[in-house]
C-alpha cells in the first residue's frame, strides 16, 4: 500500500461530527430512559463497550443496528440526525416563490424564458434592478 493509498483509508476511518451527534442523542435518550449502556447493550445486542464507541461517534453504526437502538429507545430514526434545512429557509427559493406570487410576475418569468438572445436577458435584468432600486 502506497502513502496514498494509506491517507485515504486513515481519512475514511475518520470521526465524522455526524457521527458524534448521533452517538450524543443516543447517549441522551439512553440516560433520560434511565438505561445504563450494558441494559441497552442487551436490548440490541452490543456489548456495553461497543455502545460506548457509539455514542462517542468513535464507531459508526449501521443502518441496522441504528434501527434495532430507535426502535429499543422508542423514537424513530430520524430523531437522531439534525433537522433538514425547511424549503422555505432556500433564498433561491424564495425569490421564485415571490415571482411566482403575482400575475405581472408570472408573466415576466414566462415571457423572459422566452427571450433566445442573452444580451436581451441581461439589459432586461439590468432594466428590472434598477426600477426596483428606485421604487
Amino acid at each position: 500500500m502506497d502513502k496514498a493509498d494509506a491517507k485515504t483509508r486513515k481519512t475514511a476511518r475518520a470521526v465524522e461530527p455526524l457521527d458524534v451527534l448521533v452517538g450524543a442523542r443516543i447517549m441522551a435518550r439512553r440516560t433520560a430512559l434511565g438505561l445504563s449502556q450494558t441494559a441497552l447493550g442487551e436490548m440490541v445486542g452490543v456489548s456495553c463497550q461497543q455502545l460506548q464507541k457509539y455514542e462517542g461517534g468513535k464507531n459508526r453504526i449501521s443502518a441496522a443496528r441504528l434501527h434495532r437502538l430507535a426502535l429499543a429507545l422508542g423514537l424513530p430514526v430520524e430523531a437522531f440526525f439534525p433537522d433538514r434545512p425547511k424549503a422555505s429557509d432556500d433564498p433561491e427559493l424564495v425569490v421564485i416563490k415571490s415571482l411566482a406570487a403575482t400575475i405581472e410576475g408570472r408573466a415576466m418569468a414566462d415571457g423572459f424564458s422566452r427571450i433566445d438572445d442573452r444580451a436581451v436577458r441581461q439589459a432586461l435584468t439590468r432594466l428590472v434592478e434598477v426600477l426596483a432600486r428606485a421604487a
